[in-house]
């Protein structure tokens, strides 16, 4: 039933102009603004507390995040009408020549993106303009729903990954077939991930981006998706890469690829606000518990 519904939603939107698609995003995105009251508190809080926004500067800019949800939300179900034609004047690469060196080199690429703006679109412009793309999919609660939107990437072109699964092995041989290992950068690594600072409070980031980029010795490359001010399409920026420094000692040498790319994306959200994702849990797992952990497990030793 579910299934049915998304199809039908992603056929509705997919036929209507994009120029009036997110006409009706914005609508959508105000209305979200007004119910979804718990995810509204969370992120003029988070904001609040990140960015010291006073509290009339943190409810305009995520009244401006929830226009842009919305919008990103009927973008999605458009994905089927996105083709090698229309993308490119939908989606504007600053720099895509500098992605197209690095896989020049031929030990796969680790490209690091975050909840900026429409990420899924990111993935789709990508493909579509011919970029070897694999990602690593994050399972939603409802698996209809994850099926669904796994079935738009494909769509586009891109290889997809379920996380749970056996996705390190198919990051593995994506990597050595020379391809773009696409990464979230944004979200709470658990207790195993690596603390680094972010926004002014210490979060636990994946530590995949570290574990390909040493395993591999691939560039990284951080890119980041925004809107355009008026609302209709999307500028992609494509950053310098760097790679990983092998000293020896892995602990810190993942430290320091893993703060290099969390700094990234602290510049993009703080020039860009309304774009981020402000009310997910990232800073979920508590950096005390996991240092008391960590004491205790040393202690055991």
């Amino acid at each position: 039933m579910l299934y049915a519904l998304l199809k039908t939603l992603s056929w509705l939107a997919s036929h209507t102009p994009y120029k009036l698609l997110v006409k009706l995003g914005k609508g959508l995105g105000y209305i979200l603004w007004r119910v979804l009251k718990k995810q509204r508190i969370r992120a003029e809080e988070t904001i609040h507390e990140r960015l010291g926004y006073n509290r009339i500067q943190s409810r305009e800019v995520i009244k401006k995040m929830f226009i842009n949800l919305g919008i990103s939300g009927l973008e999605m179900l458009y994905m089927p009408a996105l083709n090698k034609d229309n993308i490119r004047g939908l989606v504007t690469f600053d720099h895509p020549e500098i992605l197209w060196e690095a896989l020049k080199q031929k030990k796969g690429v680790v490209m690091l993106a975050c909840h900026m703006d429409n990420w899924e679109w990111l993935g789709a412009a990508l493909a579509l303009n011919g970029f070897p793309l694999s990602a690593v999919e994050k399972p939603q609660p409802n698996r209809v729903y994850s099926d669904f939107m796994n079935e738009l990437r494909r769509g586009a072109g891109q290889e997809i990954f379920a996380r749970g699964t056996s996705e390190i092995l198919g990051c593995a041989r994506a990597m050595k077939k020379g391809r773009m290992l696409g990464l979230i950068a944004d979200q709470d690594g658990g207790y195993e991930g690596v603390f680094v600072p972010f926004l002014g409070k210490m979060a636990s980031t994946p530590t995949g981006p570290a574990y390909f980029a040493r395993k591999f010795k691939a560039p990284c490359i951080n890119i980041f998706i925004i809107r355009k001010p008026d609302g209709y399409g999307h500028q992609v920026f494509v950053e310098e890469p760097f790679y990983y420094e092998n000293t020896g000692d892995q602990k810190a040498d993942d430290y320091k690829l893993t703060l290099r790319m969390t700094q990234a994306v602290e510049r993009i959200i703080k020039e860009y606000p309304e774009n981020w994702l402000w009310f997910q849990h990232r800073w979920n797992t508590s950096y005390e518990e996991a240092k008391e952990k960590e004491r205790r497990h040393r202690e055991k030793q």
